[in-house]
């Protein structure tokens, strides 16, 4: 007799029963804990497809491709916005309920998390080896993926690909400007100029992202140091002009 397989459920296919176990509040009094934990567990899914996302983005731009990288980028920028709407769920928490459960989560801190760092690296941030040796929290899996990301190119650098395939001399930072002026000037590099706001857009949103979550935390724990004795909102706020790609802003102000 031929055995049946039992028909896939929308529970089944989306693991549903593992996932909504996740959530497990260590005090198990305080009621916005579970708030709490729910914002940073969708942080680092979405965390996940950004990965996934950008490090397409890249491959395709090593590749060549313009349009495709563009709206990957296009769908990175909706998900860090979902992001910030994500964070804004925790202004409805009182400081006084954060204070409820904040003793509880010990050592863990938000600068723990590996994928937000690979995201780091991935888009084109500094690749600190030396770094991977101050992040004792890592487990040797995440260990093995921050050290994969600095040893592979960086979405940057699949755009400097394009320039060199476009013909544009691209070694210094002159170089690069020029070529982004010529770029905004002739309707042949359309598509580039395009992929170019693209990354701009990228980047405007984890601008965004990471006011929001200065207020946040400003309003929870005002001066007061973070999670795990870290600086809390005062490393934040010195972090929060950074940018992921500051010479496609620098250009903004230079005569064409």
């Amino acid at each position: 007799m031929i055995p049946t397989t039992a028909p896939l459920t929308y529970g089944a296919y989306l693991r549903l029963p593992y996932l909504l176990d996740q959530q497990v509040p260590l005090t198990g009094s305080a009621h916005d804990e579970h708030l709490f934990i729910a914002v940073h567990q969708v942080h680092e899914l979405w965390f996940k497809l950004l990965l996934v996302e950008c490090a397409d983005a890249r491959d395709r731009m090593l590749a060549g491709e313009t349009a495709v990288p563009g709206t990957r980028l296009r769908r990175c920028e909706l998900i860090v916005g979902t992001l910030c709407d994500a964070v804004r769920l925790l202004d409805t928490m009182e400081p006084r309920d954060f204070l409820a459960f904040r003793d509880g989560l010990g050592t863990a801190s938000g600068a723990q998390s590996a994928q937000y760092h690979e995201i780091g690296i991935l888009l084109g941030g500094p690749k600190d080896r030396a770094r991977i040796g101050r992040m004792g929290w890592l487990t040797p899996d995440e260990r093995s993926r921050v050290r994969r990301r600095l040893a592979e190119p960086s979405l940057w650098d699949g755009f400097l690909a394009l320039l060199a395939a476009a013909g544009f001399a691209h070694g210094t930072r002159a170089e690069r400007f020029a070529a982004y002026a010529e770029i905004a000037r002739d309707p042949a590099h359309k598509a580039l100029g395009e992929l170019m706001e693209s990354l701009l857009d990228h980047d405007r949103a984890w601008s965004r992202w990471r006011s929001r979550h200065v207020l946040v935390v400003e309003r929870q724990l005002g001066g007061a140091p973070g999670t795990a004795g870290s600086a809390g909102a005062t490393y934040l706020r010195a972090r929060a002009d950074e940018r992921f790609f500051p010479e496609l802003w620098g250009f903004r102000g230079t005569p064409r």
